[in-house]
């Protein structure tokens, strides 16, 4: 893990494919990317490696030749950190850093050290270190020593075990600890979404640093901490819509109920699977929306494969099938404006907006509506004669047409789902 210092390190970056890459630019825009995440993490990036080939060196992921070029570069240059964009197994790590002398890194190793730098809460803290040690656990060597100390000295190593072994079963015992910590946060998480039913809610997913967190803050009139930084939101935060336009304000007053929009961590590419399963719990509020708005920054040259990704992301969630709407932001700062009719017929489920300037957000809250009421109805639910607190239930939780009272019972006429009837008749008869 990078740890808190007082100089910035000198980083180099690394990128191995088998795949031609003469009429491929993946390896640009990985590196690209790559380079991000190390200069969000505090590094400085200050070359980049590459290398095409179908002969490599097992022993270190990329060929010997290649490993020794890399090696002079570290040592003519005072680098501290190398990073390869591929997943490195404990022997590429242990081989590659007996070559090049240095620190090793991987990319998915740097993704878990920037969300341990941007976890604020008691949750995403725990989440985050269930993920670097799971990740840890097949790479072990002998830094994980710290952890007796949670646990004591004496009867932590048995008979005959090694410190490797011995940190392995430390290593498993916290696991375990924190798995029992989050099952306790996530069974409270799941009250407050009980609670949550009497609203409809809407998720905001996409890749990282496209712009959620600055939609979030526009359409509820919110403060969430926004950073040009990759991963600058890990906490799941939910607010009220509650967008302060003229256009918009008559739109939202015809909403059948209160509606909740959460915002939720970015996605990327090669996203740490153990990372995924931590984080399970916090992503099933998108599990669980109404609407997911996949929030698509338009003006980045790969936004294409970013969705692609997200959509992969979402199916591996458990959120294959939710309705979704395609948010296309920054559309402020896209050169080629002449993208967006092309990209409206590719995409007709979609919106051009900017988050950052308000552009077209009376068009998204009118999509929005339309697809969280397109299958509604009127319908009819009658109450007994002075059930005025069912009354309150259904003007709390449904669009109410009319209300007729009548000798028999009130009568009240409701526009909602119909998987919706059923669940105001439980609450109120």
């Amino acid at each position: 893990m990078l740890e808190t210092r007082k100089e910035i390190e000198k980083t180099v970056l690394v990128y191995f494919s088998v795949k031609d890459g003469k009429n491929s630019y993946d390896h640009i825009q990985s590196l690209n990317e790559l380079s991000s995440l190390a200069e969000t993490a505090g590094a400085e990036v200050v070359k980049s490696f590459y290398q095409f080939s179908h002969n490599y060196d097992s022993r270190f992921m990329i060929g010997k030749g290649k490993v020794q070029e890399i090696a002079g570069y570290v040592e003519d240059n005072n680098i501290s950190l190398v990073i390869f964009e591929n997943e490195l197994s404990y022997t590429h790590l242990r081989n590659l850093e007996q070559e090049i002398k240095c620190k090793i890194l991987d990319k998915s190793n740097l993704i878990l050290d920037i969300f341990a730098r941007n976890a604020k809460t008691a949750q995403a803290k725990l989440q985050v270190e269930l993920a670097q040690l799971e990740y840890s656990l097949p790479r072990l060597t002998r830094q994980w020593t710290h952890l007796s100390k949670q646990y004591g000295g004496i009867g932590t190593k048995g008979p005959g075990e090694t410190q490797i072994e011995t940190d392995r079963r430390l290593i498993k015992k916290r696991i375990s600890v924190l798995k029992e910590k989050l099952e306790k946060i996530n069974v409270q998480r799941k009250t407050q979404a009980d609670e949550r039913k009497n609203f409809l809610r809407l998720s905001l997913v996409g890749y990282t640093n496209v712009g959620k967190s600055t939609l979030l803050n526009l359409l509820t009139d919110s403060d969430v901490y926004v950073e040009n930084k990759l991963f600058a939101t890990l906490d799941t935060s939910t607010r009220v819509l509650n967008i302060k336009t003229k256009d918009t304000e008559a739109v939202i007053s015809k909403f059948p109920k209160k509606v909740l929009i959460s915002d939720t961590v970015g996605f990327i590419k090669n996203l740490p699977h153990n990372l995924i399963e931590s984080f399970k719990s916090t992503l099933s509020e998108v599990v669980e929306s109404d609407l997911l708005l996949h929030v698509v920054d338009v003006s980045n040259n790969n936004f294409e494969e970013q969705i692609k990704v997200v959509n992969e992301t979402l199916e591996e969630i458990g959120a294959k099938g939710k309705p979704i709407l395609l948010v296309f932001n920054k559309v402020d700062i896209l050169e080629n404006k002449e993208m967006i009719k092309g990209l409206s017929q590719k995409h007709p489920n979609s919106v051009f907006i900017s988050a950052k300037k308000g552009i077209n957000s009376a068009a998204l809250i009118l999509k929005v509506k339309e697809m969280l009421t397109h299958d509604t109805k009127e319908t009819v639910i009658k109450l007994k004669p002075h059930d005025y607190k069912g009354l309150s239930t259904l003007y709390g939780n449904s669009e109410i047409r009319e209300v007729k009272y009548l000798k028999t019972g009130i009568k009240v006429t409701i526009k909602t789902k119909p998987s919706g009837k059923k669940h105001l008749e439980k609450k109120t008869i």
